[in-house]
């Protein structure tokens, strides 16, 4: 058996809760992406959002966070593999993994604006 394999699922957990710690740590983007995160949960708590649009705002929130933190895993682990230095597969492999960041955000505010928007325009009627 590997150390990895021993360590159970407490140590698994561990790890883990140690890897976001480290993403939150390291990345700037991240940290943004959670802080605007908590900005929109509380204002969909204020707005009394339903279970349903409440789940789809926080699927659509971890979708974003988790493609941030892929992209950061790739970024280390190419840096790490190539020692820091330009490669032109190696760009293009970070383009893309940024991109679905990109994407996935783009996606989220189209998500939010709809799940707000229907709620504010509901207040005012």
């Amino acid at each position: 058996m590997t150390k990895f394999k021993a360590q159970g699922f407490n140590g698994t957990f561990r790890n883990a809760r140690k890897g976001f710690n480290l993403a939150i740590r390291s990345e700037m983007n991240i940290r943004v992406h959670v802080s605007i995160a908590t900005l929109v949960v509380f204002f969909a708590l204020i707005l009394k959002f339903t279970a349903v649009e409440f789940c789809i705002l926080l699927f659509i929130i971890a979708l974003v966070i988790v493609t941030e933190m892929l992209n950061t895993a790739i970024e280390f682990a190419l840096d790490s593999i190539y020692h820091n230095r330009y490669s032109r597969m190696v760009g293009m492999a970070k383009d893309i993994s940024a991109g679905a960041v990109l994407f996935a955000t783009f996606i989220s505010i189209i998500v939010g604006i709809v799940l707000f928007g229907s709620k504010i325009i509901t207040m005012i009627d």
